[in-house]
């Protein structure tokens, strides 16, 4: 390999930190330790590699609503394997109930029929998945089944442990075969960081009429990444080019060195400016343009911190961290719409944070802007047309150069306050957004998705 891609994978080192403590708790003593004690036991969680397949090992399929006839199809063709009748002594490394046939309280006996029979026949990192009807969409005893799943799920989250997560999938009635990105996503290693959440899949768009190759869906895309020098963009870049799409990295001039290197080893293309410029906007849309002909995806990552209590907030601190985690996106993503540079069926995905939906104390400036990104997702959610779709992440405690100058103590608090008992990487927050950049996830738009391993904070 030449020296440009060793230097990047020094750089990508520096991006990330050791957690010493899940190290310890590995070794003997440590083991012994978490027994007696009852300390965090952090498992290594499971990631995906490339070429692999998306589920090593057996789905258990449950429940016989309007999903569950399709399951076995869908999730074949993603190579996953199901059964509908578990083994004893088997173990499984997913089980997915489709609960949209509960219409009262008194079907609720359903899930924990279904699961807690299962619940000690599951590999670590398992993946554990309830489809439902949203909510909103019903009435009288049904709405009340349907919006106890969220508690079921949140809950499950928290206690299926060695690395398992937990999510509810609202699906809208029609929507049925649209389900197959996220539950791709949902079931592989590529969700590791992302547990308790709520997704919805709508009705707005249709699927694509040809699905796209779940290994390389976004073949012939082109994909806009702010911020894509370093950190979680940097990461952001190589998912997206791993899943087929060419990468246009934006970043500020000072970083030009670091993004230079990155697109020219991802084959990609580059454009240095201040995305808070006043005609940044403009010249992004037309280098997009002019250069690829438009855009497929919109990865508004790029984020700025100046941590002060509000008391102490001087404007430039306030103005500069607005400025470029809210403003910047809303001014390109209107000029990109605007001029149409966007193709059919794009997609805009903005990177929100825990911060923006719990609050932090020094960061007022930052939980503001943060928030309005999830305000951004949801002003542009119903007015969009031609298939584009906007969705949002929201990060919690990530390992990389500025969680790494977070004092000790508060470091080690963020890193155990989730349910897997550790900080997420890059990758988790990349893998995502890759989801949701995939055009088979077309009938995914509005979402708010938390990246923090079910934090214990925020809703």
């Amino acid at each position: 390999m030449g020296s440009s891609t060793d230097e990047s994978r020094r750089d990508r080192r520096k991006d990330t930190m050791t957690d010493r403590y899940q190290d310890f708790v590995s070794s003997s003593l440590g083991k012994l330790l978490v027994t007696n004690l009852g300390l965090p036991n952090p498992v290594k969680l499971d990631r995906y590699v490339a070429g692999s397949p998306l589920v090593e090992g057996s789905v258990v399929l449950g429940g016989g609503g309007r999903l569950r006839e399709h399951l076995p199809e869908l999730l074949g063709g993603l190579g996953i394997q199901t059964t509908s009748t578990a083994d004893a002594g088997s173990r499984y490394k997913g089980l997915v109930f489709d609960a949209t046939g509960l219409t009262g309280p008194g079907q609720l006996v359903a899930l924990r029929e279904f699961f807690s029979p299962l619940m000690r026949s599951l590999e670590n990192c398992a993946r554990l998945v309830v489809l439902g009807t949203p909510p909103e969409l019903v009435s009288g005893p049904e709405r009340v089944a349907q919006r106890a799943l969220e508690g079921f799920t949140r809950s499950l989250g928290k206690e299926v442990g060695r690395g398992g997560t937990s999510q509810l999938v609202y699906v809208v009635e029609g929507a049925e075969g649209a389900v197959g990105s996220t539950l791709a996503f949902l079931l592989s290693p590529k969700s590791a960081y992302v547990s308790g959440q709520v997704i919805r899949i709508g009705t707005s768009v249709q699927a694509p009429a040809d699905q796209p190759d779940w290994q390389r869906p976004l073949a012939g895309k082109v994909a806009l990444v702010t911020g894509a020098a370093r950190g979680i963009g940097e990461q952001i870049a190589r998912v997206l080019t791993r899943d087929g799409a060419t990468v246009v990295g934006v970043d500020v001039p000072q970083a030009a060195d670091e993004l230079i290197r990155l697109t020219k080893e991802l084959d990609g293309d580059y454009l240095t400016l201040d995305i808070t410029a006043k005609d940044a906007p403009k010249r992004i849309a037309h280098h997009m343009s002019k250069a690829h002909d438009g855009v497929d995806v919109v990865v508004h990552n790029a984020g700025i911190t100046r941590d002060k209590r509000l008391a102490n907030m001087a404007d430039d601190r306030w103005n500069a961290v607005l400025g470029v985690n809210l403003v910047a996106p809303e001014r390109i993503t209107d000029e990109l719409l605007a001029q149409k540079v966007i193709h059919d069926n794009g997609r805009i995905i903005g990177v929100a944070s825990i911060a923006g939906i719990a609050g932090n104390v020094g960061q007022t400036n930052y939980a503001t802007s943060k928030a309005g990104v999830i305000g951004l997702v949801e002003s542009l959610r119903d007015g969009l047309t031609d298939g584009i779709t906007v969705n949002a992440v929201a990060p919690g405690f990530i390992e990389t150069r500025m969680t790494a100058a977070v004092p000790f103590a508060t470091r080690e608090v963020g890193r155990r306050m989730n349910s897997l008992s550790q900080g997420g990487q890059p990758v988790d927050v990349a893998e995502t957004i890759a989801w949701l950049a995939d055009p088979a996830s077309t009938a995914v738009n509005g979402n708010v998705v938390r990246v923090c391993g079910q934090m214990m904070l925020g809703a």
